[in-house]
């Protein structure tokens, strides 16, 4: 198969891989450093496996900017491009989707398009009698951020929205390239696969959510919020995973998956995901009043990354802390080496860890690492794991 993959973020660059083992598979991207990287067999984004398997394996993979040399006789082509949430439309901006689909369709009709990207529910089947195109396929993506390679060698299930040879041919892609052959797959309709994936990340944030607001009570009424969670979690239909308290969800996905899922449920009764939507700002409110209970005079942000082995921070919930913060009229200083500017968000930026721990009297970290042990009696966090 020739297999083209557009977008090359973690969904893209990490389908790409996975197919390249027993496919010719050409990346799509429009940043010219990224194709470069690639084709010299180096990872555009900070991940270490995904660095690791692009040097170690025999690859048929290449990318390229020119959109009529990839999709030229390309069997299938899958869409990984960002489809951000806009506030004003409650909709996800599926603009650049859009756009691959008729270029595809100006091209190559004959391809099978897969969107990889998370779109509203029911965008496929209307994206199909807008353009004309039956060869229309919905797949979710289950990826961590950090852990986006492993999870498409070892998916916890494959889903393809479209019951069809086609459904089913793509399906055999992806398991062929996975490790874990014993993979459930589930062939379902393009609506329903859509409602899948914004339902489980609903699900995630509400999870994130429950255990946020639990350790907002502990703190409050000043009792130990690990005990609480250790005993919480013992039950076996809760689980003692995906537990330890944060700042609240944020990353690129949980945001703005619950907002367009409830911006979904327009003319559905419904509490939970409204609440779960609110339950995040009040997380955050309340993280930065109890730092400014503090009294400090200058603070610090120890990373902007959600993740360890990350270099992406976009919609981390230290943001609107920060800026809760900033608010006050209290400095911000920001420790953050995956960052090059000397400002972010009108505050200093540095990489000079020694400074940066001598200079700030509070210091604010989503995540505890080794390299700030030594002045964790500065540190505020509630990280109590050690683990995302």
């Amino acid at each position: 198969m020739k297999i083209v993959v557009v977008g090359l973020g973690y969904v893209g660059l990490s389908n790409a891989l996975l197919l390249a083992q027993h496919n010719e598979v050409v990346a799509l991207e429009v940043i010219t450093d990224k194709v470069t990287l690639i084709n010299s067999k180096e990872s555009p984004i900070e991940d270490t496996e995904i660095e690791q398997f692009l040097s170690d394996n025999p690859l048929n993979l290449k990318a390229t900017t020119e959109k009529y040399e990839a999709y030229i006789d390309a069997n299938f082509v899958l869409i990984a491009t960002p489809t951000d949430y806009d506030h004003e439309t409650n909709y996800f901006n599926t603009s650049s989707v859009e756009q691959i689909i008729i270029d595809v369709m100006d091209i190559n009709p004959t391809a099978v398009i897969v969107i990889r990207s998370t779109v509203p529910v029911g965008y496929t089947e209307s994206a199909k009698k807008e353009f004309g195109c039956e060869n229309l396929i919905f797949s979710p993506e289950f990826l961590r951020e950090d852990k986006a390679l492993y999870d498409n060698l070892f998916p916890s299930r494959i889903i393809v929205g479209e019951r069809s040879p086609h459904g089913e041919l793509f399906a055999n892609l992806l398991k062929n390239g996975a490790k874990n052959k014993e993979v459930p797959v589930l062939l379902t309709g393009s609506t329903e696969a859509e409602a899948i994936k914004l339902f489980s990340n609903a699900f995630l944030a509400m999870r994130v959510s429950f255990f946020n607001e639990l350790d907002s009570y502990a703190l409050e009424h000043d009792i130990n919020t690990r005990q609480i969670i250790e005993g919480v979690s013992q039950d076996p239909r809760i689980g003692n995973y995906y537990n330890n308290p944060s700042f609240g969800y944020g990353g690129y996905c949980l945001p703005k998956d619950t907002k367009q899922l409830l911006a979904n449920y327009l003319d559905v009764p419904q509490n939970i995901i409204q609440a779960i939507v609110e339950s995040n700002t009040t997380r955050k409110n309340f993280i930065a009043d109890r730092i400014l209970k503090l009294n400090p005079k200058r603070v610090g942000i120890y990373r902007l990354i959600m993740k360890h082995n990350s270099d992406n921070f976009r919609s981390s919930a230290i943001h609107d802390i920060m800026e809760r913060i900033k608010c006050k009229e209290i400095e911000v200083v920001i420790y953050e080496p995956a960052l090059d500017d000397a400002e972010f968000l009108n505050s200093k930026v540095t990489n000079d860890l020694d400074y940066f721990k001598q200079a700030c009297d509070i210091i604010i970290a989503n995540r505890i690492t080794e390299e700030i042990q030594d002045i964790k009696e500065k540190v505020f966090t509630r990280d109590l794991y050690g683990r995302d």
